[in-house]
């Protein structure tokens, strides 16, 4: 059992340091600068996130505004998916607290995702919507049914008028 603890500990504390610093990389990438720590409590066993958005004091998580509350908890999701990749990762409206220059980030930082883990984000925002691949949408009928439409963004193809066509047949 000694050994098996031994084990654990030094495994947590190696993945550990290697989510902190890519937590802290992703900050500044997702923030455009600025600076975040991620700490061990050992007293409650926890863990503390201290964070320097661009131009502020350095500040624990529950004392950021609701955006930037939200690109740290991407910028930690980040972290943990470069350190341990997964097959597929749920968002659901991760970007709604975001102003158009955080949405920017997000976007850039979701495509460089998506080439090793896909991506499936509930949004409203027509900024993160650009980037995807496939759109999925429901709808209500006239009758009352609902209607699910799939949408493959590289079949669409831009008219000459500036409008937008698609060229498939799922819709």
């Amino acid at each position: 059992i000694e050994e098996l603890e031994t084990a654990m500990n030094m495994r947590f504390a190696a993945t550990f340091a290697a989510v902190a610093e890519a937590f802290s990389l992703a900050f500044a990438r997702l923030f455009g600068g600025g600076s975040a720590q991620l700490l061990l409590n050992e007293a409650d066993q926890g863990i503390e996130i201290i964070a320097q958005p661009p131009g502020k004091r350095r500040q624990p998580l529950s004392l950021l505004s609701g955006g930037e509350r939200s690109l740290t908890a991407v910028a930690l999701l980040v972290a943990l998916l470069h350190v341990n990749p997964t097959p597929f990762c749920v968002m659901d409206e991760v970007d709604a607290a975001l102003d158009e220059a955080n949405v920017v980030r997000f976007r850039e930082m979701l495509v460089e995702l998506s080439d090793r883990t896909q991506c499936i984000l509930v949004t409203h925002n027509r900024g993160t919507v650009e980037v995807a691949r496939t759109l999925y949408g429901v709808t209500m009928q006239p009758d009352g049914a609902s209607k699910v439409l799939s949408l493959q963004m590289d079949e669409l193809v831009e008219t000459e008028a500036g409008g937008v066509t698609y060229v498939g047949t799922n819709l």
